[in-house]
């Protein structure tokens, strides 16, 4: 780097550094993540590869009820309406992980024979997800006030540190090990338990006191009211490799986890662009100029397509490179799954004006009516259909998911007598059904490589001619 870069680097302010940092990291995890799937992907049968498919399932549904999940929702609040207290607070949230997570192993213990035919898990292996989960809330506490600091070389390097030595503990366990699956499950909760360990700890020692009850009160009375919306959420994610586990087997729930894995590889860019998006729309909102929205979340609905259509396209020589043929039988996962990311993105801006407005009682209803759906479908049609009819039911509760939201924030809007002029939901309807026939077309072409790959290079070409519009749309998204 020449010393004119890093004098301009140096004038950045620290706040504008802290986001790029976060932003780079977040990028690199990811990739990580993606990147080391095709070496378990080869090295675990589809069966082994279910193994640890139903373990994250199982934590992302018992982490509500350990943490509550309060490295989320309140905490951000909590780091700005106590900030002069902010080492006492994680202190005294970290307790209530304590808590909890005694009161499980409490319940667990007894009848741990039962639970475990349940979990589909041995005993080990669920008292290693507690101790994953309350090293991984460590961690997530810890991250979260050094955001708030704008301290970033501490996150990035914990971060970065997780990231790289969880697949490579894993990949030295399975290799030597006869239960691979289980090896990787342990691979990654064991980096966790004693990095998160150690942070978990300096938390309790730093903040001094475990109990105070104004921590207490503001954290539960946060929280608790989001268990139902933590829940559905979880169900949406996790309940289907959990259902598919159970009517199934493993070896499919893996299939399944393994396609489902791909479908949503461009979830990140979602958060990314709505994280980027919601300040501005949000200072619209308040200017009462929503309906300059209009355009830019057409425009970016338009970009979510495209990229989902070309994983879509390309699914099974994605499938293929990344997982192996072994796991290409479930290609037919990707299209249902990817489309569903677009109808979450559509919710995602109709819930941008419910919390706006800070109404999350919409929300939870619609995130419950739909995760029920999911449920009652997932068990009348996987018993039916087979692993690929979770992917449609997935779809079709995303639906529900995205419409009771959309009448959620037109009530709102109505009640405060504000025009629901933010998005021309005509031409984000349009969007879709071309979205959705353009994903139908390459589902039923899924064994025409070559017909795939002509209309993919027409496209290319088209991209080509009108090169210009593509960048300018890209820059309006940039500058927004």
């Amino acid at each position: 780097m020449s010393l004119k870069k890093l004098t301009h680097f140096k004038d950045i302010p620290v706040e504008a550094k802290a986001s790029m940092a976060y932003a780079i990291c977040s990028i690199l995890q990811n990739c990580l993540a993606f990147i080391t799937l095709p070496i378990f992907a080869r090295l675990l049968t589809t069966e082994e590869f279910g193994d640890y498919t139903v373990y994250a399932s199982w934590m992302a549904v018992l982490v509500i009820f350990v943490t509550l999940n309060l490295p989320y929702g309140s905490f951000s609040t909590a780091m700005v309406k106590f900030e002069g207290k902010r080492e006492k607070y994680i202190a005294s949230v970290e307790a209530i992980c304590l808590l909890l997570a005694s009161l499980f192993l409490i319940i667990y213990f007894p009848f741990r024979s039962l639970w475990n035919r349940l979990f589909e898990l041995p005993t080990y292996l669920v008292l290693i997800m507690v101790f994953e989960m309350l090293g991984n809330a460590g961690i997530l506490f810890w991250n979260g006030k050094k955001m708030f600091e704008y301290k970033y070389k501490g996150v990035v390097a914990i971060t970065m540190l997780v990231a790289v030595a969880s697949p490579v503990l894993a990949y030295v366990l399975v290799i030597n090990s006869d239960e691979r699956g289980y090896a990787r499950v342990l691979g990654y909760a064991i980096v966790k338990i004693v990095i998160g360990g150690i942070i978990f700890l300096y938390n309790l020692f730093a903040g001094k006191r475990m109990f105070d009850k104004e921590f207490w009160r503001y954290a539960l009375s946060f929280n608790l009211p989001l268990v139902f919306y933590y829940l559905s959420q979880v169900v949406f994610n996790q309940s289907d490799r959990i259902m598919i586990s159970h009517y199934l087997g493993k070896s499919e729930a893996g299939m399944y986890g393994a396609a489902y894995t791909l479908a949503i590889v461009l979830n990140f860019v979602l958060s990314a662009i709505n994280n980027s998006y919601v300040p501005w729309f949000y200072r619209k909102l308040k200017d009462k100029k929503q309906q300059d929205n209009q355009s830019i979340s057409v425009m970016i609905a338009i970009g979510m397509a495209v990229l989902l259509s070309g994983v879509i396209w390309l699914a099974p020589e994605i499938i293929y490179v990344i997982a192996g043929k072994k796991f290409l039988p479930a290609v037919g996962v990707v299209p249902p799954v990817a489309m569903s990311l677009l109808l979450l993105f559509y919710a995602q801006l109709f819930i941008n004006v419910e919390f706006y407005f800070e109404k999350k009682g919409h929300l939870v209803v619609a995130s419950i009516l739909s995760a029920v759906i999911n449920i009652v479908l997932n068990a009348i049609f996987i018993p039916l259909c087979g692993y690929v009819a979770a992917g449609y039911t997935t779809l079709f509760s995303y639906l529900i998911f995205a419409v009771t939201n959309y009448y959620a924030m037109k009530k709102i809007l109505k009640e405060k007598e504000i025009e629901n002029n933010a998005y021309n939901l005509k031409l984000l309807i349009i969007i879709f059904i071309v979205f959705a026939i353009l994903s139908a077309a390459a589902a039923f072409l899924y064994n025409s490589m070559a017909i795939r790959f002509a209309v993919i290079c027409v496209v290319f070409l088209i991209g080509l001619i009108n090169y210009k519009k593509i960048i300018k749309f890209i820059n309006e998204i940039r500058n927004m």
